[in-house]
């Protein structure tokens, strides 16, 4: 789950962000995976708790946008039937969610217009040639270019194949790490991208792992259940809870 925040004075004129306001909840599914009634709830929950434990946040000033690859029919049938949800759409993609206090969009993301959105279409498996010819042409010289290498190299390992011929390399097998030093020469080398995205998510867990143990003691649960959900040492939790308690 992401939260973006966007400044109150400043207008997006982009098609998935139109509905956001102060604080945006992201929600993002796999390519092969679909949003459910359950995920909505869930995804509901997680902004109600954002808004209640963040200081300065105020409810009215959120959005919602699930962003999946697949048509979200249960999801959508969820709404409109049990919900009793308006759903309209505005633009290819994009459906928008009327009947909760919150603006609420579904983004099918494999749908969405090329010209629009190329990087969030793009993000999936099943990339067509030209798709990838395009990401090529856009990501050469591109003024964000240090922030694409981690984006590029999840592109590269789901179609492979794709960008080997929009290079015309579809003759030539090297490994993966070849590959994308070949396709993407202006890039960070690939074994770079690895560690950096690696040492990022262990920084990401131990993160999520060190505020889980905090809500879990704040709520009374004891070092020993803390240590089991959280798969952790009890002296880890113990020193943590005297590292808290300072």
């Amino acid at each position: 789950m992401l939260v973006i925040k966007k400044r109150h004075d400043l207008i997006i004129d982009k098609n998935i962000a139109r509905i956001f306001r102060g604080h945006n909840i992201v929600e993002y599914k796999s390519p092969d995976d679909y949003f459910s009634a359950r995920d909505f709830l869930q995804v509901c929950a997680y902004t109600n708790h954002y808004a209640a434990n963040t200081p300065g946040v105020d409810d009215e000033d959120m959005s919602i946008t699930f962003v999946g690859a697949r048509y979200s029919r249960t999801l959508l049938q969820y709404l409109a039937e049990k919900r009793k949800y308006t759903v309209t759409q505005p633009t290819s993609g994009i459906y928008l969610i009327h009947g909760d206090y919150l603006p609420i969009q579904i983004v099918e993301s494999k749908r969405l217009p090329e010209n629009e959105s190329l990087w969030l279409k793009s993000l999936r498996n099943g990339l067509r040639v030209d798709s990838a010819r395009a990401i090529l042409m856009e990501s050469d010289g591109n003024r964000r270019k240090k922030y694409l290498g981690a984006y590029l190299d999840i592109l590269l390992r789901s179609n492979w194949k794709a960008f080997m011929e929009a290079r015309n390399m579809a003759r030539h097998y090297p490994t993966l790490e070849e590959a994308f030093t070949k396709i993407f020469p202006d890039f960070p080398n690939w074994k770079g991208v690895r560690q950096v995205k690696e040492e990022s998510r262990a920084e990401g867990i131990a993160e999520e792992k060190e505020r889980m143990i905090r809500n879990l003691l704040a709520e009374g649960m004891s070092i020993e259940q803390t240590a089991r959900l959280t798969e952790l040492p009890p002296a880890r939790v113990r020193a943590l809870k005297k590292s808290i308690a300072k």
